[in-house]
């Protein structure tokens, strides 16, 4: 699962942003879309979708939208940091708006990388995240911790185009952050338009499980744990967590991901739900100032099993999973 130690890593490896430039300009008025939180001035072109649909879904098979396919050096672009893409947007910022203060809670991004390919810019964005704030420059290519608060600011006189990309950890992704804070690596490597392969752009087609196993459920709920702050119900709630993962793993080893244990697994989940507000514990932090509670259900009690209403049907996103970053 991804995790990251800074705000911010500029990878080792950029991109002719006159070119992604050219291709985000001769991209029809119709592509653009406003951004579903409705906040002014922010708006996008959908280029990976699920299926390569006109939809701001995150769960589902994905592929190429027309866009995207209109676009040859953007694929290149993708195709060079090796990433196995899931929704991606050219994401657009006016002159004078914002991307307000927020953290994404939900489990695609816990499973994800959000990467930035700044296209078109100005000197007045800056990305804030974790208090850290920097300006990202044309063609550069940045990853950040989308756990940590961030916020966009564009007090310039032009609207801010970015290249923004989810994909989860493949190894040449990680090399790359490997080398972004080796301060004797080489200077960026420019990929030229042209030189890469753009037909060897993957997609991913599984990014949410019909039931997760235990082993994934322990994971996520001991990385919420390890950001939690100290509080005298803590270890009362890692208590009756784990004892909650036991008992999925009871009805794992019983039912695996088949349908016959959909119903048990669903009781798992309300169980652990109420049981958590028997205890109390509902005001314990987390390192990022948003609390426990609201995270557990976000990214593992919402996602531990599908829901009904789910089966044989594509989901669509919930409500502020995540802002026009």
């Amino acid at each position: 699962m991804i995790e990251l130690e800074k705000p911010f890593y500029k990878l080792p490896i950029r991109f002719a942003a006159e070119t992604l430039a050219s291709e985000v300009r001769s991209l029809p008025e119709t592509a653009w879309t406003p951004h579903p939180t409705g906040f002014v001035g922010n708006e996008a072109v959908r280029l990976v979708s699920p299926g390569g649909e006109d939809t701001d879904a995150i769960e589902g098979p994905m592929a190429p939208t027309p866009h995207l396919l209109a676009c040859p050096y953007t694929m290149e672009t993708m195709t060079a940091l090796g990433g196995v893409w899931g929704r991606s947007r050219f994401m657009g910022l006016g002159a004078g708006a914002e991307v307000p203060e927020h953290i994404d809670s939900n489990y695609y991004w816990r499973t994800h990388l959000r990467l930035h390919v700044p296209v078109i810019t100005n000197p007045g964005v800056t990305f804030t995240c974790g208090g850290t704030s920097v300006h990202m420059k044309a063609g550069e290519c940045w990853a950040f911790d989308s756990f940590r608060l961030h916020e966009v600011q564009n007090k310039g006189s032009d609207q801010r185009v970015h290249l923004v990309i989810d994909t989860v950890g493949t190894e040449r992704l990680w090399d790359l952050l490997e080398h972004s804070i080796d301060e004797a690596a080489e200077a960026d490597m420019l990929i030229e338009p042209g030189s890469v392969d753009r037909g060897k752009i993957a997609f991913e087609q599984v990014n949410r499980p019909k039931v997760m196993n235990a082993y994934e459920l322990r994971i996520h709920i001991a990385y919420l744990i390890a950001h939690s702050l100290p509080d005298p119900k803590l270890q009362m709630v890692k208590n009756r967590l784990e004892r909650f993962v036991s008992a999925w793993q009871g009805a794992w080893a019983r039912f695996g991901d088949s349908d016959a244990g959909l119903p048990a697994y669903r009781q798992l989940v309300e169980w652990i739900r109420h049981d958590l507000q028997r205890v109390g514990g509902g005001n314990i932090l987390l390192d990022n100032t948003q609390t426990l509670y609201f995270f557990l259900d976000r990214m593992v009690f919402t996602h531990a099993v599908i829901p009904a209403v789910r089966m044989g049907a594509a989901a669509a996103p919930q409500g502020n999973q995540r802002l026009a970053s």
